[in-house]
């Protein structure tokens, strides 16, 4: 995927248990990848503050819109590696 057409698709967790719930929350985006079948590879945690996690899932523009609708991230940034 070029780091162009990546679109990082964000959930915010804020809460004392934030790391947890979105390593959690991960497993649940690998396991859409695997019933979805989609050759999506970048999935992620990344703990901004003690109270603060994120899990992410990087797909191309053209998949975009339709994981957006089915999984309801809570935003989105340009991805580049």
């Amino acid at each position: 995927m070029e780091p162009s057409e990546g679109i990082k698709l964000i959930w915010d967790f804020r809460c004392p248990h934030a790391q947890k719930t979105a390593e959690h929350h991960e497993i649940h985006l690998k396991d859409y990848i695997k019933i979805e079948n989609t050759q999506l590879e970048i999935t992620g945690v990344e703990t901004l503050s003690e109270m603060h996690s994120i899990a992410f899932m990087v797909v191309n523009k053209a998949e975009m819109k339709p994981i957006r609708d089915a999984l309801k991230p809570h935003r989105g940034q340009l991805y580049q590696e």
